[in-house]
C-alpha cells in the first residue's frame, strides 16, 4: 500500500474540534476507496491541513476527501522513508 501526504488550504482559524470532525468524515468513508487516513495536522495561522494516509492511489485519496467535503489542494506519494 502506498503512503500519501496531502495538503488542504483555507482552514484559517480552524479549531481542534473542527479538524477532528473533518478527519472523522474521512474515516467514515475511507474503506469504500481502500484508503486509511493515519493522522492529520493543522496550522490554523497558515490555514493549512496536512493528512497522512495509505491507499491504492492518489486518486482514491482525493475521492475520499472530495466526498467528505474538503478536497485537497495538493497530494504527494511518499516513496522514500528513513
Amino acid at each position: 500500500m502506498a503512503m500519501f501526504m496531502d495538503v488542504h488550504t483555507g482552514f484559517f482559524g480552524t479549531t481542534h474540534e473542527e479538524l477532528d470532525a473533518a478527519h472523522r468524515a474521512d474515516l467514515r468513508i475511507e474503506a469504500e476507496e481502500g484508503v486509511h487516513f493515519e493522522r492529520a495536522w493543522l496550522d490554523p495561522e497558515l490555514g493549512k491541513v496536512f493528512c497522512l494516509s495509505s491507499g491504492p492511489s492518489k486518486e482514491a485519496v482525493m475521492r475520499v476527501h472530495e466526498r467528505a467535503g474538503h478536497p485537497a489542494a495538493e497530494i504527494y506519494e511518499l516513496t522514500v522513508e528513513v
